[in-house]
């Protein structure tokens, strides 16, 4: 069983060959305006009009702590937005991370991953304005992803 690689960069960029999907956690209440978002938004205008549309008819479709949305940008690059966060501030039930829900989403994720015969890039979700830790995203990536034979690169930015 192969590893999750580490990379300094911009996963927006992703790198290698063949279809890649970008993978990354949004919020249950459909912001979409800081963070990873950004730099989503900067490449593509898709993935943030797809993810506010599902939102607003969230009363017909999955829309939800745990689901996916997948929005092809590129003609090898797709966009997973994760919903795995309650909320965006933290409060009195603690952060907006919710491990289950990026779980539930990751499994649903490894699906599509599979059935493109993709690899999947991601900085390392939900540890943001989340508030996760890495320490506990990083064995549901391993168990949902890596050990069903997906590449994985997290990517971190900076110098």
């Amino acid at each position: 069983m192969s590893e999750i690689a580490y990379v300094r960069g911009d996963a927006t960029t992703p790198l290698g060959k063949g279809v890649k999907v970008i993978a990354h956690v949004c919020n249950d209440i459909g912001g979409w305006g800081k963070g990873f978002v950004l730099a989503v938004s900067r490449r593509w205008p898709e993935p943030e009009a797809a993810y506010r549309a599902w939102h607003r008819d969230r009363a017909h479709n999955d829309f939800g702590l745990g689901a996916a949305q997948f929005v092809q940008v590129e003609r090898y690059v797709w966009v997973a937005n994760l919903v795995g966060q309650r909320g965006t501030r933290t409060g009195s039930k603690g952060v907006p991370v919710r491990y289950d829900a990026i779980d539930q989403a990751l499994g649903l994720l490894a699906g599509r991953a599979a059935e493109l015969g993709g690899s999947v890039h991601m900085p390392r979700i939900g540890c943001g304005l989340a508030g996760g830790k890495w320490s506990r995203v990083e064995p549901l990536v391993a168990e949902r992803l890596v050990k069903q034979g997906i590449a994985v690169t997290v990517y971190d930015h900076g110098d």
